[in-house]
């Protein structure tokens, strides 16, 4: 069956990946890949309406966006999305690289009738195992996992390695725009983080873009969510040279300056994954989470990402996705990385 799969030209894929924001923009090195191996299969990414700008430069993908807080709300909405993408033109094959309770509930749908699906494996006993301090290894790369999931459906690929998101012309020119006049270094900052356990202290960033300034001329482009637009005005009133972008562009327009930076620090994040998959250096800190999970920022040298070792702090990494408390209570991971230090290794890798 997997071999007819590949052979069939005609064939129309259903990808399923609406949340969260980073996991939906880390599978547009996925599917360029598939776009360049498959390039007859049709491709329906099932996501929601804000992530269209992750994936309007990719060949051979369709969109058909999820509306849960409306049309598409609860076991009745479901219902009426499985009805609506059956209307919108045949399914051959369903990938859930998801996962949830929603998509269990697509796939039973899809499979009564007939459809047959494949489901990613989280690897959700070895993250376990990760965490518990049974198991120190490098666990498979998010990318890899979705990669797996094509592979059950019979479609062999590796992730691409290069640049995966690109925005439009009209997108780059405001980009252009804003940044044009700037001279010195371009830095893109994001100093929060959704979960406690991943934000470096704000004043040790502070002091970090402090320092950073008295070595380069430097800009500061200030990004993260609309709900967090306050807090990062307070905070560039504290850093000169800085630009607040939240609220005030649109997710496609945050790309397009993203991937004209010199290179962005930031947190165990979306904005880490965003800025890494429009090809920019990103300078990622970590805290109870650790890259040994399989969430790192894409093709970036391991060096750039600054944490305390899992040999030297041996409770890292205490969460996979920074829910939980600090076991130690003292947030050792985190306040252990003074501002000199990433500025020292910074320096190092002659990125100032």
């Amino acid at each position: 069956m997997k071999k007819n799969l590949t052979k069939n030209t005609d064939m129309r894929i259903l990808v399923i990946r609406t949340s969260a924001m980073g996991d939906v923009a880390l599978t547009t090195p996925v599917l360029r890949a598939m776009n360049t191996k498959f390039p007859e299969t049709e491709i329906i990414m099932l996501t929601r309406s804000i992530f269209i700008p992750f994936f309007s430069s990719v060949n051979g993908v369709s969109l058909f966006t999820s509306d849960f807080n409306g049309r598409h709300k609860g076991l009745a909405g479901l219902l009426r999305l499985y009805k609506d993408i059956i209307n919108a033109g045949k399914i051959d094959y369903v990938i859930d690289i998801h996962d949830v309770l929603r998509t269990k509930i697509l796939r039973f749908l899809f499979r009564l009738h007939g459809i047959p699906v494949s489901v990613i494996d989280k690897g959700r006993k070895e993250k376990r195992a990760l965490i518990s301090g049974k198991r120190k290894l490098q666990l498979k790369h998010t990318t890899e996992r979705y990669c797996d999931t094509f592979a059950v459906a019979g479609f062999q690929i590796e992730p691409i390695k290069r640049r995966s998101i690109f925005v439009s012309d009209a997108a780059e020119k405001k980009a252009g725009e804003l940044l044009r006049q700037q001279a010195g270094l371009n830095i893109g900052v994001a100093p929060y983080a959704k979960h406690h356990l991943k934000m470096w202290p704000e004043e040790n960033m502070i002091c970090l873009l402090k320092h950073i300034s008295e070595k380069s001329r430097v800009r500061f482009w200030l990004f993260g969510g609309g709900e967090e637009a306050g807090k990062l005005n307070i905070f560039g009133e504290k850093v000169s040279g800085s630009t607040n972008l939240a609220g005030k562009l649109s997710l496609e327009e945050q790309l397009a300056v993203m991937g004209r930076l010199d290179f962005m620090i930031a947190m165990d994040s979306s904005n880490m994954h965003m800025a890494a998959l429009v090809g920019t250096k990103v300078i990622s800190i970590w805290g109870g989470t650790d890259p040994l999970n399989g969430f790192g920022a894409w093709m970036q040298p391991e060096n750039y990402s600054i944490k305390i070792s899992v040999s030297e702090l041996t409770c890292k990494p205490c969460t996979i996705y920074g829910k939980g408390t600090c076991r130690r209570g003292d947030l050792a991971c985190l306040n252990w990385l003074t501002p000199e230090i990433v500025f020292s290794r910074i320096e190092k890798m002659k990125l100032i």
